[in-house]
């Protein structure tokens, strides 16, 4: 299926834009670096610098508006940087909890059907508190009203970080469920891309406290979940004649570094 011209179109479009807007804001970090400038040139180690940048918000600024780009011809709604919801039950923050503890000792595997469904019960019972939960990077309503919550991590997650993923992704089912009980919610993690291939994605690190069936997309199935199949290959050809075309900008923008 892929994607159709349009889309493609708006895709480059929003990386054309974003590369330089970023251009255009970009100053390299102040810091006096002698052997380096030395050894690779004022050019390279700006380079160096820009990319570095980049990829700290690589997500924020690319990854994302391309998502919306692409799921707002399937879904009814599709916003970045969301709110889940403010508020919380006290029961709900006890029986997240208690997953918690559970997962973390192992007398337990995740189920994400199952806990959403413990904490269904309980989502409007007891005192509510308003909270402030990590805001939604992706949030998409379908047209029967499912709702899908993305999380875009970095493509190597520190191992130990996937604690406070699933709390997260947790927090967002119970003030979701807070608002509306009988809401149908999905909150996953989505890893862009596979820094392994050709091999499968490391999923073992995660094993034990993801369920890696509903709560974890990874490169093609992040994408072509939200544009359809062979999405991924066409997003990857996308960036590709991109780079080609902004590569003279590109070239010419660090070329002033060598001065």
């Amino acid at each position: 299926m892929g994607l159709s011209k349009k889309q493609i179109q708006e895709v480059e479009n929003v990386l054309k834009n974003g590369l330089r807007n970023k251009f255009k804001r970009y100053n390299p970090e102040p810091a006096v670096m002698p052997f380096h400038t030395r050894l690779l040139g004022k050019d390279r180690l700006a380079l160096f610098s820009f990319i570095h940048s980049l990829n700290t918000n690589f997500g924020t600024s690319i990854f994302e508006p391309v998502a919306l780009a692409l799921a707002k011809t399937k879904f009814k709604k599709a916003k970045s940087q969301e709110i889940a919801g403010d508020h919380i039950s006290e029961a709900s923050q006890f029986v997240i909890q208690k997953i918690m503890d559970n997962l973390t000792a192992a007398n337990s595997k995740p189920d994400k059907k199952k806990e959403i469904e413990m904490i269904r019960k309980v989502a409007q019972k007891g005192n509510m508190r308003k909270v402030k939960p990590t805001k939604v990077d992706v949030f998409l309503e379908d047209n029967t009203g499912e709702i899908f919550l993305f999380d875009i991590k970095t493509a190597k997650p520190n191992k130990g970080a996937f604690k406070e993923f699933k709390r997260t992704l947790l927090e967002w089912v119970a003030v979701t469920l807070a608002n509306d009980p009988k809401a149908k919610v999905n909150t996953i993690i989505a890893i862009p891309y596979n820094p392994y291939e050709p091999k499968p994605y490391s999923r073992w690190t995660m094993a034990g406290m993801l369920d890696l069936e509903n709560e974890l997309k990874v490169a093609d199935e992040f994408w072509d979940f939200l544009g359809g199949k062979g999405t991924y290959q066409d997003l990857l050809d996308a960036f590709e004649r991109v780079g080609i075309e902004l590569r003279p900008e590109i070239d010419k923008y660090f070329k002033k570094f060598k001065r």
